[in-house]
């Protein structure tokens, strides 16, 4: 076997709407499933969904009531792994012999219960959670909800015939992240993103010929009706914003840097490619970043994969 088709479900959420929103993405796995991908992927925070509200309603404003009653419905939203919150969504993926990345906002018990994390989740298709990647440094306004993660994630999974990664929107810039994943074997390269053409239609080639890898960008999609009514102080997230909150771009670059599927932007839907092997093989001829084109004698990194922990 020298190819797998990978599926890229740019989707909205029914926003912090955790049980909605999962029977959404499990549809998009069973279609992916039934479409004959081997691995699906969903954006960045897909469930219960990303903050869009903190860049267009103040919310850098310290200790102020309304931003922090919003916090508080994202927090009651965002994913407790150890409660079982995935288990459909594994379940799913066991079902269908499917494959699955999905970002999520978790809200870990390992680290008090109480704070947020932007976690990229791999299932494999016997529907086993094998890693679950902590994003290292939330970006800019992000930062305001979401604390840095660390190291335990960064790690590769076999899906033959490639050997797959992943990281969280501008973590994607990180060439130390990237490097990481690439020694580590990787070929197939994901990176999840919340939803704009602007962010994923530059690195994304990019990267993909820096890598000598298939490199997936899936994006989320937002639209105001994405709120649901009883979101409080819905009047605050619906203002200061078009219809299109966050406009997808989800898309494919070949090894050599080309496009195998531009950015996607505007409309919902699951997007289909066929990645071959050999193609990384004939790309990985004349540069290898991490193989016969470099240098371990002079360049080395050193990666620490343990779980921070308080106690």
């Amino acid at each position: 076997m020298d190819s797998i088709k990978v599926g890229l479900a740019q989707i909205a959420p029914i926003w912090c709407d955790r049980e909605a929103t999962t029977v959404k993405i499990i549809q998009y796995i069973a279609d992916a499933a039934t479409k004959g991908c081997g691995l699906v992927v969903f954006g960045e925070g897909t469930l219960p969904g990303y903050p869009f509200w903190l860049s267009t309603s103040n919310g850098s404003n310290f200790n102020n009531p309304v931003q922090k009653e919003i916090f508080a419905h994202y927090v009651q939203a965002a994913v407790v792994i150890e409660r079982g919150d995935l288990d459909t969504v594994c379940a799913s993926a066991k079902e269908h012999g499917i494959a699955v990345y999905l970002g999520i906002i978790e809200r870990p018990m390992d680290r008090s219960g109480h704070s947020l994390y932007c976690s990229l989740v791999y299932i494999n298709n016997e529907g086993t959670i094998c890693s679950v990647h902590r994003k290292l440094c939330p970006t800019y306004e992000e930062r305001l909800v979401w604390s840095p993660g660390d190291g335990n994630g960064l790690t590769t999974h076999p899906l033959p015939p490639f050997t797959v990664g992943g990281l969280n929107c501008w973590e994607n810039w990180m060439p130390l992240a990237r490097t990481a994943l690439q020694a580590q074997g990787e070929n197939l390269h994901v990176a999840v993103w919340p939803g704009a053409k602007r962010i994923t239609e530059d690195i994304t080639r990019f990267a993909a010929k820096e890598g000598r890898s298939f490199f997936v960008s899936v994006s989320g999609l937002m639209r105001k009706s994405d709120y649901p009514e009883n979101t409080p102080h819905l009047n605050v997230l619906l203002e200061n914003n078009d219809e299109l909150i966050a406009d997808g771009g989800s898309c494919v670059a070949h090894p050599d840097g080309s496009w195998m599927l531009e950015p996607q932007c505007g409309e919902e839907g699951l997007y289909e490619v066929h990645l071959n092997i050999n193609d990384v093989f004939a790309e990985r001829q004349n540069f290898d970043p991490t193989g016969h084109y470099s240098r371990p004698d002079v360049l080395k990194m050193t990666i620490n994969k343990n779980r921070q922990h308080t106690l």
